[in-house]
């Protein structure tokens, strides 16, 4: 059977910043909610750059910046209860904001110490998984254990595009259908899974079409309308929490960045495409909505500058001149007790060191 027809995105924000007429999804948000929302934005966009030039600086070893993709990742964590667990892949340093774990303990597992970044469990979030897809599954199993224990709470599995020509994401997918799980999947489909477009990982007419497959709802969101993003995840939720079962949502936005700071995407994306989603970039946009509706001022601009000032400085504070980590954290923090292998990779570790000293 061929599954055809296009699965049009919702969106309540227009290019512009004028209102859509789109009807589906509730818009009335507090007026203090969407300046937030906007607050969030900004503070991610200033801090994800912090962060890229602290890389260059030799002060973290990586980083992967989600620059374009702020909308996607505020708005879908926006809306969402403290109790819910959310599991993140590597780039999601907006929901990071949004649950209030500080830049400096992003940085710290970007760096490399040995606790791989403070707060996020007690925020109810995964640690970062550089392993593509894998989250996934970890976001269904904390799903399936909410389900047994009678929580109202929700999950979330944050992928990328990427993250769809995993096994494991399909595995997690077709797992949290059998057994009607509350775990939504929330795919930020930035066009690129490092240099593969996807247009070479998928034939399909889009990611949210395979969501029938495996007996859920498929949506597709303007992934650059934080707004929309914010109404689609509501309602997702809202469905887990009634015992409707997990979503598959795709939101359709782009990495205006390099994939890491290790890539240089020159090498195979072109500048016209690039400048294309650089003129939709989800920060003005949603300002002119926000002006649209006499929600936005210039003072408002002034306190939300000092903010971000502060904040970054906090995160330069937190990282400039931090000890290095302890080579030997790679082997104390693994197993409660050390195999025989590790013993013996520290032994070498330790004779090649000494060489060198």
């Amino acid at each position: 059977m061929t599954i055809t027809g296009e699965i049009e995105p919702v969106r309540m924000i227009g290019l512009h910043g004028e209102a859509t007429d789109e009807n589906r999804y509730n818009r009335a948000l507090p007026d203090e909610t969407l300046r937030w929302i906007y607050e969030m934005m900004v503070v991610t966009r200033h801090l994800d750059d912090e962060l890229f030039n602290l890389q260059r600086q030799g002060e973290l070893a990586l980083y992967a910046p989600c620059r374009g993709q702020e909308a996607a990742q505020v708005g879908a964590a926006a809306c969402l209860r403290k109790t819910d667990w959310l599991f993140p892949q590597f780039r999601e340093l907006g929901v990071f904001v949004v649950r209030g774990i500080p830049a400096g303990n992003v940085a710290a597992v970007w760096r490399g110490r040995w606790h791989g970044g403070l707060e996020f469990s007690r925020k109810r979030c995964a640690p970062l998984s550089i392993s593509i897809g894998t989250n996934a599954l970890h976001a269904v199993g904390a799903a399936m254990a909410a389900q047994r224990l009678r929580e109202d709470s929700v999950t979330v599995a944050f992928i990328g595009d990427g993250a769809t020509s995993e096994g494991d994401a399909h595995e997690a997918l077709n797992l949290a259908a059998v057994f009607n799980v509350p775990c939504i999947f929330f795919v930020q489909n930035n066009q690129w899974a490092i240099s593969v477009p996807v247009s070479k990982q998928c034939v399909a007419p889009s990611i949210a079409h395979k969501a029938v497959g495996y007996g859920m709802p498929g949506v597709r969101v303007d992934g650059n309308d934080a707004l929309a993003c914010y109404a689609v995840m509501a309602e997702a939720a809202g469905r887990c929490r009634a015992g409707g079962g997990p979503t598959l949502i795709e939101a359709m936005t782009y990495r205006l960045g390099p994939h890491a700071t290790s890539d240089d995407p020159t090498r195979y994306r072109a500048q016209e495409e690039v400048d294309y989603w650089a003129a939709r970039d989800p920060i003005p946009r949603y300002r002119s909505y926000l002006e649209n509706l006499d929600l936005w001022t210039q003072r408002d601009d002034e306190r939300l500058a000092a903010r971000s000032t502060r904040l970054c400085a906090e995160l330069r504070e937190s990282v400039i001149d931090t000890p290095d980590p302890d080579v030997n954290d790679v082997f104390d923090f693994v197993f409660a007790e050390a195999t025989p292998d590790l013993i013996e990779q520290r032994r070498q570790l330790g004779l090649e060191l000494a060489k060198k000293a």
